[in-house]
């Protein structure tokens, strides 16, 4: 194990032993390297692997602190292995999306507030009204009704790994793939029959609409994969 791996090891260990915990800040540099009796190079190396993992944050002039730990805070470095996938592995990613995201409608129509219900609808009233030729407007709406039935699920871990698997990058390479005016009033059809399940409070039918929609999607990114690999993509 190198002495990177060792600070790693050790720091997480500190963590989950609750010598130090969310918000603590970390002993000064030198005197934290004896302590894991590694070199103050790979003390750097370390913290600066762990802040990209979301568990460190370096504040200039302040420290090293345990961040808040959070779900969304530490799976939110998953989104940049999901902006790498190539057209077929992302096609996989979008069916693990369906399945958690189907979940969280159904949750999410149990424990939606009337707040959360305004919010979606004006969600899609923006999605609507930018139309096929406002593409970023329209597509960053889809990503908030999206965004807030996860939410609205009540579990923020299901919440984290939906928004790491709907990464902007990702979501702008899906969305372009129902190019054209009809496939984008097919999806907002789509949308309207999951908010209309949420306002019933319907486990059920927001469980099968949102499945249904994030099939046909998931069918629209598997087409565009196999003519990438026509292409020797």
């Amino acid at each position: 194990m190198s002495q990177t791996d060792v600070v790693i090891q050790r720091i997480k260990s500190m963590i989950t032993r609750g010598e130090l915990q969310a918000g603590s800040r970390l002993p000064v540099e030198k005197d934290l390297a004896v302590e894991l009796a590694v070199s103050r190079g790979s003390l750097r190396e370390g913290v600066r692997a762990l802040a990209i993992m979301g568990v460190l944050e370096t504040r200039q002039g302040d420290g090293t602190y345990v961040t808040s730990l959070s779900p969304d805070v530490l799976l939110a470095a998953m989104s940049f292995m999901v902006d790498l996938q190539s057209p077929r592995n992302a096609v996989h990613l979008q069916s693990v999306r369906r399945v958690l995201e189907t979940e969280a409608a159904a949750r999410a129509a149990l424990l939606i507030s009337d707040e959360q219900l305004q919010q979606a609808a004006d969600a899609l009233a923006t999605s609507a009204a930018a139309g096929e030729d406002n593409f970023d407007s329209a597509m960053n709406a889809d990503i908030e009704f999206h965004r807030l039935v996860a939410e609205a699920s009540g579990n923020p871990v299901l919440a984290a790994l939906i928004a790491g698997l709907s990464s902007h990058t990702m979501r702008t390479r899906t969305y372009r793939t129902l190019s054209g005016a009809a496939a984008l009033r097919e999806a907002h059809a789509n949308h309207s029959a999951i908010l209309a399940e949420l306002v019933d409070h319907n486990p059920e039918g927001a469980r099968i609409r949102m499945a249904s929609h994030l099939l046909i999607i998931e069918e629209h990114m598997d087409a565009v994969a196999d003519t990438f690999d026509d292409d020797g993509d």
